[in-house]
């Protein structure tokens, strides 16, 4: 038998990206995908970046067994979201790299135009601290990585340079039911318990957008398209909810499933210098919410 654990991702500003991290226009999905949500649950358990998805494999009469990590245990559920209030899209100019910043040791290790420029200042140092040195005009972002055509060594592609402008992308006072699918009841209230006392900072797809009130709601027998029926919607923004409403819902589906189409957000690994995913299956329905389904109750909001 399997059990959801059914989870409110609910704040002010929401972003889930599906495309580059660093791209001068950053989108944001229109509801949180696995993998941040399977990052968050890590997050909350402490988990490391670099662990994987099983525990190495152990010979056994010949055959080799594997046993997944926690980190598999959470990719490996079923997931599913629930748009109870899909919220507003909303645009961030943003600007990247304005002000002027002292240097750091690296930045000169990784240049020697710059070391060069500020070599006055180095000089007339004294003490066994590195000390304050600024070069005139220079930011201390956006990084422009080039290939110094004498040395072949990767240097910054200029001494000077402005702010970089980035358009970026929110959901504005969305709330969203999630839910995991797994067998075993007991790791499910684990992730529950970690979410309520993380181990790690938590955020809505990104680090400006933390997640407010509560966050795990509770665990449930069956599947998620009943765990989804057979519960309310979640008060809005304003604390009150439309029960004539039928939200979408997402849920993860075997890829034979009819009408099923690939998502690109199967987490595989966080590392974070080299991230991966790979594909999951997932139908979009809506969801009749049933007369007697359960309300809500001692939810922060």
């Amino acid at each position: 038998m399997t059990h959801v654990l059914l989870l409110r991702l609910a704040g002010p500003l929401q972003s889930w990206g599906m495309a580059s991290r660093f791209a001068a226009r950053r989108d944001s999905h229109s509801r949180p995908t696995k993998s941040a949500v399977v990052g968050m649950c890590a997050a909350a358990l402490g988990l490391p970046r670099t662990m994987g998805l099983a525990e190495p494999g152990r010979s056994s009469g010949g055959k080799e067994h594997t046993k997944p990590t926690l980190l598999g245990q959470l990719a490996g559920t079923a997931f599913g979201v629930r748009a109870d209030h899909p919220g507003v899209p909303v645009r961030d100019y943003h600007t990247v790299g304005a002000g002027s910043y002292p240097l750091r040791p690296r930045d000169l290790i990784t240049d020697h135009r710059r070391a060069a420029a500020v070599s006055a200042s180095l000089n007339a140092a004294t003490g066994d601290h590195f000390g304050r040195h600024t070069l005139a005009g220079w930011y201390g972002a956006p990084k422009k990585i080039t290939t110094d055509p004498h040395s072949g060594v990767l240097v910054s592609g200029e001494l000077h340079r402005s702010s970089l402008i980035t358009e970026r992308w929110y959901l504005a006072d969305a709330t969203f039911l999630v839910g995991l699918q797994h067998e075993d009841e007991d790791f499910l209230q684990t992730v529950a318990r970690a979410l309520e006392h993380p181990q790690h900072l938590l955020w809505l797809g990104r680090k400006s957008c933390p997640p407010s009130g509560t966050l795990a709601l509770k665990t449930v027998p069956g599947d998620l398209e009943s765990a989804f029926r057979t519960h309310r919607l979640l008060p809005g923004p304003d604390g009150t909810t439309d029960s004539t409403r039928k939200p979408w819902a997402w849920l993860q589906v075997r890829p034979s499933e009819r009408g099923a189409t690939p998502v690109q957000d199967q987490p595989v690994s966080f590392d974070s210098l080299h991230p991966e995913h790979t594909t999951r299956w997932e139908v979009r329905r809506r969801v009749t919410i049933t007369a007697n389904a359960t309300e809500w109750k001692d939810i922060i909001p």
